[in-house]
């Protein structure tokens, strides 16, 4: 699998528990900053929602980071370059510029810092202990996005 096409689809109990998980945020329910993305389908047009984990940096700049790589989500983030980010009955418009993959290293690791215990799987044995060249050499295989 190369990056372009790198893609991790939920398996086992994970469809059902993501089910569950992506109903708390339409509560109102953020864990962890956790938020509803909602992107218009890239083919239908119609709003498409997920669960995704909000990264701010401590520069306050906000990322989304698609541990499971080429998802549905990423490509219709990247065709419609822009999308709400939802938490009950808020809502958030924002626009969205893909972050180059010289540019993932310290926001993988960021990433990786704050949700590894939950994604960490999907890093295939990278830590965010993992080196730069590590990092880099991963970085084409995940999706970063700047929101603003």
């Amino acid at each position: 699998m190369n990056a372009s096409t790198r893609y991790i689809a939920p398996t086992g109990l994970e469809p059902m528990m993501n089910r569950f998980f992506n109903l708390l945020p339409k509560l109102g329910i953020s864990i962890m900053n956790s938020r509803e993305l909602a992107v218009r389908g890239r083919k239908s047009g119609e709003w498409r929602t997920t669960m995704v984990n909000l990264m701010v940096d401590t520069d306050g700049a906000r990322y989304l980071v698609a541990p499971r790589g080429q998802t549905q989500w990423v490509k219709n983030l990247r065709v419609a370059g822009d999308g709400e980010l939802r938490l009950g009955r808020k809502t958030e418009a924002f626009t969205a510029t893909e972050v180059p993959d010289t540019d993932k290293v310290p926001l993988l690791r960021m990433y990786l810092k704050k949700w590894g215990w939950e994604v960490g799987r999907f890093f295939e044995g990278i830590t965010k202990d993992a080196t730069d060249a590590e990092l880099a050499a991963i970085a084409p295989g995940f999706p970063v996005f700047r929101i603003s």
